[in-house]
């Protein structure tokens, strides 16, 4: 065999050819993209070679067609296509001055598909009436709504949905309400809510019992630590999840050794109120106090010293210290005989509630709607809002209470009460509110108290 010359000196070294380079590129992108998932191997096929096997010269044919380098193989899939658009969901929480009209503009939504469904019976009801606050849950494709649900109330749902045939309707789901009934005890220890929490109620059930009681207890002024509650009331549940608290069937509360007890009772005619055992109205003709107010800062007082004006004069009413545009509500049934400025008053609203009774709201900061001389209002209804008008250092309730055009002390004066229950309904009564009585009675084992 001759021996290999040596390559001569300064011979330029010999690079691969084109071929290999656009073939090694190609298996690099292949290899690449089967890596990261952008191309894959379709089921019971192999992958080709990245470089054909070399034939013997002897055997081999005619010369092929190179193969392009760059070409995907015939085994391997593309991605999927993701250019359909995809629905959309949206939740939208309605606010003042919301309409459906504005709310489908705001999100771009058609509007022919707002004019269809205005025109479904139950859809058109429900959602015409839309208030702050209210929850509403958006479908739609490309603008197009595909579904709408609003809850209408803890057991009613409406859905409006598009039917491929018949286009939007509408349906109203009944979601069954589960209710569980609870007597929880407790003493208080700071507040009744903090108490009322650590017995395992809620805050609506704090306010109820404050509500049912409230003409015999002032729960601002006369609620001592030590002082005692028992209230049995309904849990209501969804779907196995809490929802709310339900009204208060039975209630005792201990204030300072004094003892009250309430059953509500549903008459057959529907209406439902608070009773005692014996059937005697827990509800009274006048509220004690006719506003939420922070502090009694002037109590009725013969001779005291009139912190503007400088002199001994006599205060015939009590100042409830509130915030600015606390809201007042009218403290009983009656007619408005003046709304208006008046002296030392300032803005004053004066209710005439029977040929012997008038109540006095002074220092307003202004009027509620439908507010003028003559117009009834029935107890509780906003009749203005704390302000500082006339006579007065601060924000403040004046409130004064005449009887014949005598004053009286609204905190202490014996308020009228509503009628008993009628004597046609007094066995049905007795029959219904005994077992809910009955589970008032303290019940064995550890009691919750509020720390």
């Amino acid at each position: 065999m001759p021996p290999t010359e040596p390559p001569p000196k300064n011979a330029s070294p010999r690079w691969p050819s084109a071929a290999f380079w656009l073939k090694a590129a190609a298996c690099t992108i292949v290899g690449w993209s089967l890596l990261h998932g952008a191309l894959s191997i379709l089921p019971g096929a192999s992958p080709a070679p990245a470089v054909p096997a070399p034939q013997p010269a002897a055997t081999a044919p005619a010369a092929a067609p190179a193969p392009n380098p760059l070409a995907v193989p015939a085994q391997l899939a593309a991605v999927p296509d993701l250019g359909k658009a995809a629905f959309s969901t949206i939740d939208v929480i309605v606010t003042r001055n919301d309409t459906l009209d504005r709310i489908f503009r705001r999100l771009k939504l058609n509007l022919a598909d707002l004019a269809s469904m205005r025109s479904l019976p139950r859809a058109r009801e429900a959602l015409d009436s839309l208030k702050p606050g209210d929850a509403l849950h958006f479908e739609h494709k490309d603008g197009s709504l595909y579904s709408l649900e609003r809850r209408l109330n803890e057991s009613e749902t409406l859905k409006v949905s598009r039917d491929p045939q018949a286009g939007l309707k509408a349906d109203v789901l009944v979601n069954p309400l589960e209710t569980r009934m609870r007597t929880v005890h407790g003493v208080i220890d700071s507040s009744l809510f903090e108490s009322v929490e650590a017995a395992g109620a809620h805050d609506q059930t704090a306010v109820a019992l404050a509500d049912i009681f409230a003409w015999d207890v002032d729960f601002v002024l006369d609620v001592r630590p030590g002082d005692e509650f028992v209230v049995t009331y309904p849990e209501i549940y969804r779907d196995g999840a809490y929802v709310k608290d339900g009204p208060i069937q039975a209630a005792e509360f201990v204030n300072q050794g004094r003892t009250f007890k309430a059953v509500r009772y549903t008459d057959p005619d529907g209406g439902s109120h608070y009773y005692t055992p014996e059937g005697k109205s827990l509800h009274k003709a006048f509220l004690r106090a006719p506003l939420e107010f922070t502090r009694v800062s002037s109590r009725f007082n013969s001779a005291r010293h009139h912190p503007i004006l400088n002199l001994i004069r006599a205060h015939k009413g009590v100042d409830y210290a509130a915030p600015m545009g606390t809201p007042v509500k009218a403290a009983g049934d009656g007619r408005i005989r003046f709304a208006g400025r008046r002296g030392g008053y300032g803005n004053v609203v004066e209710i005439e509630h029977s040929a012997s009774i008038v109540t006095v709201y002074g220092h307003l900061s202004r009027f509620a709607h439908g507010i003028r001389d003559g117009a009834h209002v029935t107890q509780g209804v906003i009749i203005a809002y704390v302000g500082m008008t006339g006579l007065a250092t601060g924000p403040h309730l004046h409130y004064e209470y005449r009887v014949n055009g005598v004053f009286k002390n609204p905190q202490t004066v014996v308020l009228p009460g509503a009628d008993p229950i009628e004597a046609r309904w007094r066995e049905d009564f007795l029959t219904k509110s005994a077992p809910l009585l009955a589970s008032l009675s303290p019940v064995t084992g550890p009691m919750l108290v509020s720390r």
